[in-house]
């Protein structure tokens, strides 16, 4: 064998190595492009959720300032209307004790306070304030009514209206003020013959 074809050979393994080493380079650049792309696309999924997050914030926020301004239109005014119910009560006092007087001059004055006590109700109800005006002998209401005190009275029924000290008022659908009432309780007749029932049985 010559001395060229034995240094054919000996270089031979090495470009078998080169070569070898070289294919290897490229599985590696295509898992660091993979891995980069894997990257991206958790990074794009995480913007994708801070942005539907911040869709539903801007959503929710919208919301709540539309309740918020409907109720700031519907209940801003309570605090007026609160203040103003004393001047009710005052006229209607007016009103019961210009009736109990019958002079021509009690007439007329109770003309003109009927006549604001009218314009006040027409300023309620114009913004949206009912009267709640319960009688005598109506049940009692909780929801509407408080009870100042309880007494028996014969020929009423327990939670009977038996007396109206002040109405009340409702803002829209809320209670400005329950009805100040005094309610029955048990009279003291149908109490002892309810105890003297039990005894017997």
């Amino acid at each position: 064998m010559s001395e060229q074809k034995r240094e054919n050979i000996e270089e031979a393994p090495e470009l078998q190595d080169a070569g070898g080493e070289a294919g290897e380079e490229v599985p590696a650049e295509a898992q660091g492009d993979a891995d980069e792309l894997e990257a991206l696309r958790q990074e794009r999924d995480e913007y994708k959720d801070r942005f539907i997050r911040a869709l539903a914030d801007a959503e929710n926020i919208r919301k709540r300032g539309e309740r918020d301004r409907r109720e700031a239109e519907r209940y801003g005014g309570s605090k007026l209307a609160r203040d103003l119910l004393p001047v009710y009560d005052n006229l209607k006092r007016a009103i019961e004790a210009a009736r109990e007087e019958e002079s021509a001059a009690s007439q007329a004055l109770m003309e003109g306070i009927e006549l604001t006590m009218k314009e006040l109700i027409r300023v309620f109800e114009k913004h949206g304030i009912t009267l709640v005006a319960p009688k005598v002998g109506e049940r009692f209401d909780p929801q509407l009514h408080e009870a100042m005190f309880e007494a028996p009275v014969p020929g009423t029924k327990a939670g009977d209206i038996i007396q109206v000290s002040n109405d009340g008022f409702i803002l829209h659908d809320r209670l400005l003020r329950p009805a100040q009432v005094g309610v029955s309780s048990t009279p003291k007749g149908a109490e002892a013959g309810q105890q003297a029932q039990q005894q017997g049985q």
